[in-house]
């Protein structure tokens, strides 16, 4: 069996958040292909930028190679013959849900088939999308089989290393988080676990079973989107009593072990979507999960609650709803990101024009066509010049932090804050 070493060229599929600094980092050791079948994509990063900014131009041109070979640097293409001489492949595809909320493992289906295709004996797959227990082993590597021809743990071998991605996140980066581990055989765990702790300062966990590391990678989501329902549901509770959730929080926070979650709406390509993964294995296994999914229902439901609370708002200084022109600052999932997968904005946004409100979306950080392509909504990157009856801060850009609100507001206009970040004297409400 090939040992995993530096002669070994890995094929990263799927250039995306997780993919691109993955394979960047492994770069600075291996020869590694970037394949992606976005040309778009592969376009922009053999030019040396990164339309996610999860790598910087400077880090992106400092590994780049203008053509796959043995030598350690990154070689991005839409190309199959590319991999073909590849002895590790590491698949980074996104696992979304479809409109019922139940898995969609097609992205994860289709690139099995590619890496099938070229798949040789003794080669490694290697899994990093978030997925229920189950499907690498039972799910993925069926594909692989079938296509290549090839035998399961006889004539290659898998591994799965749930990725910990932090969009936007320039501290937490990669290379500085712990790394769960886990391979077919407990030869092919240690050889993972060799390739991930080679490149890895943080140090990495090898879990017994890919199932293991799969079951721990999709709690870690599950736990936090449940912590943060229970702070909604206290925001809203807290609201009717009139108290400021804010000051609760703050005061439960000087207990040692109380944990520090706040309200707020949750998207993204991870929380929002990892626990309907699980749900959907225990479901299929007789168990219906409650407190899962009543915190994804909870969680769901806060971009309508948060309309509702913008339009009292509005009520209460006597401006005609119907019809009111509002600025939603911000439509990205996270605040100094451009990532719009799944991002509740578009809740927020649904719900007050359903009241019968003009909603303009300005947001310096989202792409205006991505955001067309993905919710069909029409926005800028350019602040409008125009006065509101409302303005609402729905992601905490910096950019926002300093604009003069005073400029974008009709006289008895309201500001309402999603964020908590605006003095409570420049809002009139605040989630």
């Amino acid at each position: 069996m090939n040992t995993i070493d530096s002669n070994s060229k890995i094929a990263v599929i799927g250039l995306g958040y997780v993919g691109l600094p993955l394979a960047r980092l492994f770069a600075t050791k291996y020869p590694v292909v970037g394949f992606d079948i976005n040309q778009g994509r592969i376009d922009g990063l053999n030019s040396g930028t990164d339309a996610t900014l999860e790598v910087s131009d400077a880090v992106l041109q400092g590994v780049l190679v203008d053509k796959a070979s043995s030598q350690k640097g990154l070689y991005c293409s839409s190309n199959l013959e590319d991999i073909k001489d590849c002895n590790i492949y590491i698949v980074t595809v996104p696992t979304p849900v479809d409109k019922n909320n139940r898995p969609d493992l097609t992205p994860l289906y289709k690139s099995s088939e590619t890496v099938a295709k070229v798949l040789k004996k003794e080669d490694i797959v290697i899994y990093e999308s978030t997925v229920y227990p189950g499907v690498t082993e039972d799910e993925c590597v069926p594909v692989l089989e079938r296509i290549s021809g090839l035998k399961f743990n006889a004539d290659f071998f898998a591994g799965y290393s749930p990725e910990r991605i932090n969009p936007g996140d320039k501290e937490h980066t990669v290379e500085k988080i712990l790394k769960v581990t886990a391979g077919s055989t407990p030869e092919i765990g240690q050889k993972v676990d060799q390739l991930y702790k080679s490149v890895i300062t943080a140090g990495t966990h090898l879990a017994p079973t890919i199932k293991v590391a799969e079951a721990a990678k999709v709690i870690e989501n599950s736990q936090r989107d449940i912590n943060i329902a229970f702070v909604n549901e206290l925001a809203k509770i807290f609201n009717i009593l009139d108290i400021d959730t804010h000051a609760v929080l703050e005061a439960a926070g000087t207990k040692w072990n109380f944990l520090p979650f706040k309200p707020g709406l949750v998207g993204g390509h991870c929380i929002g979507v990892d626990p309907y993964y699980l749900a959907q294995k225990a479901q299929e296994h007789g168990y219906h999960p409650e407190i899962i999914l009543a915190g994804r229902r909870l969680n769901d439901s806060m971009g309508s609650y948060v309309a509702s609370e913008v339009v009292k708002c509005m009520i209460k200084k006597k401006i005609n709803v119907s019809e009111a022109k509002l600025l939603m600052l911000g439509i990205t999932f996270k605040e100094n990101c451009p990532d719009v997968r799944n991002t509740k904005i578009v809740d927020v946004i649904s719900a007050l024009e359903e009241y019968g409100i003009e909603v303009s979306i300005y947001d310096p950080w989202a792409n205006p066509k991505e955001v067309k392509r993905e919710y069909n909504i029409q926005m800028t990157d350019v602040l409008p010049n125009d006065r509101f009856d409302g303005v609402v801060l729905g992601v905490a850009h910096k950019e926002f932090l300093e604009l003069d609100l005073a400029n974008l507001k009709k006289e008895k206009a309201i500001v309402y804050d999603v964020k908590r970040v605006l003095s409570a004297e420049n809002c009139d409400g605040k989630l």
